[in-house]
């Protein structure tokens, strides 16, 4: 029996789904461990930040994640299935009553702070 384009796709998209990560929650902090290739060598590295926004769904799901670092905000953006994502810790959950918190943007020190949820 024949089967559609989507009833393959979902197939296929099915196995790559990662299922080892957190649940990924606007507000929350986390630190990211990514693999970098440099030639030959591989190392990891820690990206440690707010989560502002996440988007899709599915295979195409992604986060982004925003710090400041030595005055500037610094934004990142994985998709949630990345085979470069070695790791993701949630080290501080928020309390956020948005699904994007784009307004953190515009604002400085402890403005940019997000309440915890206890």
């Amino acid at each position: 029996m024949a089967q559609n384009s989507a009833e393959i796709l979902a197939s296929i998209n099915k196995d790559q789904i990662r299922t080892d990560l957190p649940d990924l929650v606007v507000g929350n902090n986390v630190k990211v461990y990514q693999k970098i290739v440099e030639g030959k060598r591989t190392r990891t590295q820690m990206f440690e930040g707010t989560i502002i926004k996440v988007q899709g769904g599915g295979i195409s799901r992604t986060f982004t994640v925003r710090r400041l670092s030595y005055g500037v905000g610094v934004e990142k953006t994985w998709p949630v299935n990345s085979p470069n994502i070695e790791k993701i810790e949630v080290s501080r959950k928020g309390k956020v009553r948005r699904a994007k918190l784009f307004y953190i943007r515009d604002r400085v020190g402890k403005a940019t702070k997000v309440k915890e949820r206890i």
